[in-house]
This record gives structure tokens, C-alpha cells and sequence, in this order.
């Protein structure tokens, strides 16, 4: 295949126009041409290197990797790097290899990390286990890129023994080893950094980001569907308050703030977490344009999803030069970005209607296991007629709790939720045998009746309810159970549920489908009060022990700020 084009030159920041070559999914000829008023290209619009997600769990869209790969080409998307740890963490070592198969069977660039930290704490219950071992068999394995997110940075920074070795061997193996270390910061960050970990995803602020970087990290910014960090990040006004603050960053920064973001601090832009009505609508496509309204080059929010991840990565991609893939779009222009044909290995993949490709299905099969629950088993015991709690305070489009109390009134020896004080019931009730529910208080959902539960809880992914009444979040947590995990929203008034029966992860279905059904669940939740945006991937957030400050999981209530067990009920 033979054609000429105006390309984006990511590594020398050019537009040019050029004759391109491909042989054998790779671009084998790159040559300068020249256009004047009486000659023309072949291709109307302008080339880029193919989008690469370099952070993503591909079953937080709800669907598998191969329809997955189905919507991303719409946007642009060629390539990601994804960290399988969700289902890594219900099914082990089959799960991975269950995902690695079902991707091979599309034509999209999938890349794999292996999950460094299955159980993410020993503080849950998961599925599987996967250790040092199984994490060098990983490494072996072409398509595992980096070492998954150490999420454990603790044991990082207390020397744990299975964790050491784990990060021994990615070095061993020459693979890049991905970083999670929310607000971590001086000598415990110094602690964690010295292990080899390159990348950081939590910076929810550009103080974090701003230490992080000076000490070697790559900083990714995350814009996914629960976690919006880009805002905090790229606020121009706010970086110049904390470069004054640092007088000793002042000359290093200083371009950056003067000239607008050219994003020297930022390395990679990054979904994580992306719900499928959220894919829909658009991938890095739309991140990009983001970037660009808050104040980033355009052209340095290109590179940060095209050459940046691949050079981190060893990929053979993310640039249009000889010797590469042959992953590239074709767009309208640089300013607005709106993709008319995605093509990998060469071969046009999105025309600018279809997605010419068809997409296998995953056989599934029943990972619940755990007995229907009553009403009294969300009820929480006191002696009195009020006390005083730890509630659980979340907020939208944020990962990070906060720490609050607030005094609730007892009825029958039963703690009861109050709608006016927005305090509700949350429980996570253990699925792989064990049947155990823990209960606590949750502010910040706005339900007034009813209960949402769901399969999706990171990290290990146990069956998490919220709701005003015990006996709708049994209730709820019941349908989950029958459709052998999913997610269900239950009333006085009416109820319905959204099937995952994939490890209680993910669908067969096509994303559209998917997101058809997740956006009749998102407006039974509106109906019943909710005031979040993502209910659903934020109730999923918040059994995450590992990002501060206040979670749940099957075992009680977790202060992540000093890792470790809290009672509900204060003293």
C-alpha cells in the first residue's frame, strides 16, 4: 500500500506532507513529497499516530476486551496498556489468560501489565491470589509490558518480602513497573521510588504532581469516569501559587506558566476507569480536546497518547516513521480532532460509519458464591436510643473519602440512616464462600429510598450495596446474586438490573447495549435522589482500600490514613 498524506510528526513536532509505504503492517517508507496549488494528497485530512491509552482497566467499560476494542477504534484509540488486576482478582491467573485470548482475537494493539496486587491488601477477601511467581511467569509473556500498579506501597516502604520480590523481577525482566501512591509524599514517596517504580496515576493535585516529578516519576493524568484529576492538574492559576510557594522551582516551571501548559510535568493522559456510557461518547479523542480548553499545547496532548506511552513502554507504534507499526487515524485537523478513519497493522479497521471487524463472545460462567441475605443481616446493633458513627463521606468524581462522624438515632436496638443529615447504609457482603457482610455509614449518595447494589467493587470485587432501607438493600443484593453478579437498583416503586455474568465484571454485549441499560440504571438512581454523576463506579470506589480516607470492605470499616480497622460505632 502505497498513498501520499499530510502527517503530525510527534518526534519533530511538523506538519508535512509525505508519500507513505506499508508493507506488512509496518510503515517501510516515509518520504518528504512537495504540494503546491496544482497538486494534491490522496488522503483528505491530516495523519496522526494511533491513540494509546497507557493506563486502563478494561473491565471497568463493562464489556470484553474485544468490544472493547470495538468502540475504541471510533475514537481513535489503537492501543492500550491495560492492567487486568479486576478480574485477576475474582478468577486469578485464568482470568488474565481469559483476557489475553479473548484480545488476541480482534485487530487492536492490546498490552497488558501484570496485576502486582491480587488481593490489593490483606485486609479483604478476593477470589485468587497472585504471587511472586505467577508475576515472573507474566513478565515473560510479549504481550505484558510493565508491572501492574503497586498499589501496596506500604509494603513497598516497609520492605515486604513478596513485594520486593515481585519488583525484583520486573527489573530482572527489563519492564517498566507502574505506580499508585495517592498523596504520598517525602521520605516514604523517596522509599517507594527507590524500588524502580516509574509512574504515578493518583496526582490529584499539581503540588503532588509538581514533588513527584522532581523526584524521576512520570506523572499520567487521569480523565476517566469516576476520577477527573485534569482539572486539578492543569489549573494554571493554582500551579502558580504552589510554584511561589516552591521559590526553588520557580526557574525550572517558569516556561510552563508563562507560555501556557506546554507539559514538561505531564507525561501521559489516562482513562483508568471508563464506564461505557462514558465510551460512547468518546475516548483520548475527547481528553485531548480537553487538555487543549485547559490549557495544554494541543500538540503536547498528542504526543502524551502517542509517542510518550510508547517510547515508556518499548512499543513499536506511537509515532509515524519508518520501521513502526502502521497504527495511525486519519483527522480533520489538529484543532478539532474529530476522527474520520482509524487503521492498525495498515489495515482500516474504522471507515468513518463502520468498525470493519467482528468481535468473539467469552463463555461465562457463575463466579458468586454466596447465600441470598435478609434484611437483618444490613441491620447494625446499639444499646440506646442514639449514638455516634464514623460515616464514610465521598464526593463526586473523586476517589478520596473524608473521615466524618455524625449522630444517628436507634430504634428497636438498630441504628437507623437519616436522609436529612444524607446519611445512608453501605455493606459489603464477601462472594467466594465465605458469606460474611460487614455495614457501615455512607454520606454523599442523596438516596432517599431504595438500595443500589453491584459486583463491582475494587479491588476484589465482593458485592457492595447502598441504600436508606434494609430491607431493599437485601433485596438488591439478592438480583445481583441471581444474574450471577451485575448490577441492580431496587424500590418500593420499581427495579431493574444490568447483567455481568462475565466474572461479575463484564458482558458480552456490545457497549452500546450496555450503556443503554446502565443509563436506564443511572436515571432509576436520579429518581431515587442520587446527586452523582457515576453512582455506580463510585460506590465500586469505595471498598478501595488503598486510596485514602475512609473505605469498606467484607472485613469492617477501613481507615486508610492509618491502615487499619475502625469500629462503626465511635466510643
Amino acid at each position: 500500500m502505497s498513498f501520499t498524506a499530510y502527517i503530525y510528526d510527534v518526534i519533530t513536532n511538523t506538519v508535512r506532507p509525505v508519500r507513505i509505504s506499508v508493507e506488512k503492517g509496518i510503515f517501510s517508507k516515509i518520504t518528504p513529497i512537495t504540494v503546491d496549488e496544482k497538486t494534491s494528497v490522496d488522503v483528505k485530512g491530516l495523519l496522526l499516530p494511533g491513540f494509546i491509552d497507557s493506563h486502563i482497566h478494561i473491565e471497568s467499560s463493562m464489556v470484553t476486551p474485544a468490544q472493547f476494542a470495538k468502540i475504541a477504534v471510533r475514537h481513535g484509540t489503537t492501543a492500550v496498556v491495560c492492567d487486568p488486576h479486576e478480574i485477576a482478582n475474582v478468577l486469578g491467573m485464568d482470568g488474565i489468560e481469559l483476557m489475553i485470548d479473548n484480545a488476541s482475537k480482534v485487530p487492536f494493539n492490546f498490552y497488558f501489565s501484570a496485576p502486582s496486587c491480587v488481593p490489593a491488601t490483606p485486609f479483604e477477601t478476593s477470589g485468587a491470589i497472585i504471587d511472586s511467581d505467577d508475576i515472573e511467569e507474566l513478565l515473560k509473556k510479549d504481550e505484558v509490558v510493565a508491572l501492574g500498579e503497586m498499589m501496596n506501597f506500604p509494603g513497598v516502604i516497609n520492605g515486604d518480602e513478596e513485594v520486593l520480590r515481585k519488583l525484583e523481577f520486573s527489573r530482572k525482566y527489563q519492564k517498566p513497573i507502574d505506580g499508585h501512591a495517592p498523596l504520598l509524599s517525602g521520605e516514604d514517596l523517596d522509599k517507594y521510588l527507590a524500588q524502580g517504580i516509574s509512574t504515578d496515576h493518583e496526582c490529584s493535585n499539581i503540588h503532588e504532581a509538581i514533588e513527584k516529578k522532581l523526584k524521576g516519576m512520570k506523572i499520567m493524568v487521569r480523565d476517566g469516569s469516576s476520577a477527573k484529576d485534569m482539572e486539578g492538574l492543569f489549573n494554571i492559576e493554582e500551579g502558580k501559587s504552589q510554584i511561589k510557594y516552591h521559590e526553588s522551582l520557580l526557574f525550572l516551571f517558569r516556561e510552563i506558566f508563562e507560555h501556557g501548559i506546554h507539559s514538561p510535568l505531564f507525561d501521559f493522559i489516562v482513562s483508568d476507569d471508563k464506564h461505557p456510557n462514558d465510551l460512547i461518547k468518546g475516548h483520548l479523542n475527547l481528553s485531548i480536546k480537553k487538555a487543549a480548553d485547559l490549557g495544554i499545547d494541543i500538540l503536547k496532548a498528542i504526543e502524551m497518547v502517542t509517542f510518550n506511552p510508547a517510547y515508556h513502554y518499548n512499543l513499536n507504534c506511537g509515532a509515524i516513521v519508518e520501521g513502526a507499526k502502521a497504527d495511525f487515524i486519519v483527522v480533520d485537523s489538529l484543532t478539532d480532532c474529530n476522527v474520520l478513519e482509524t487503521y492498525i497493522g495498515g489495515e482500516c479497521v474504522f471507515d468513518g460509519e463502520n468498525v470493519l471487524f467482528d468481535v468473539p463472545e467469552i463463555e461465562s460462567y457463575n463466579s458468586i458464591n454466596a447465600s441470598k441475605k435478609t434484611s437483618g443481616d444490613f441491620d447494625i446493633h446499639y444499646d440506646g436510643d442514639e449514638c455516634e458513627v464514623n460515616v464514610i463521606e465521598c464526593f463526586d468524581g473523586d476517589l478520596l473519602t473524608r473521615k466524618t462522624h455524625a449522630r444517628l438515632q436507634v430504634k428497636d436496638g438498630i441504628v437507623q440512616p437519616d436522609i436529612f443529615q444524607d446519611v445512608l447504609k453501605i455493606a459489603v457482603v464477601e462472594r467466594y464462600g465465605g458469606n460474611t457482610v460487614s455495614n457501615a455509614f455512607i454520606k454523599g449518595f442523596g438516596l432517599k429510598k431504595g438500595a443500589i447494589a453491584s459486583s463491582v467493587a475494587h479491588d476484589s470485587h465482593n458485592i457492595i450495596v447502598v441504600g436508606y432501607s434494609s430491607e431493599m438493600m437485601a433485596q438488591a443484593v439478592n438480583k445481583v446474586i441471581d444474574d450471577n453478579g451485575g448490577i441492580a437498583v431496587v424500590s418500593e416503586d420499581f427495579s431493574d438490573s444490568l447483567p455481568l455474568p462475565i466474572a461479575g465484571l463484564m458482558s458480552n454485549e456490545d457497549v452500546y447495549d450496555v450503556a443503554r441499560k446502565l443509563g436506564i440504571l443511572h436515571n432509576m438512581t436520579k429518581a431515587l435522589g442520587c446527586k452523582l454523576a457515576s453512582p455506580f463506579m463510585t460506590m465500586a470506589f469505595m471498598a478501595l482500600l488503598v486510596i485514602p480516607s475512609l473505605k469498606i470492605s467484607d472485613k469492617g470499616l477501613f481507615d486508610g490514613d492509618s491502615f487499619e480497622f475502625i469500629d462503626v460505632i465511635r466510643s
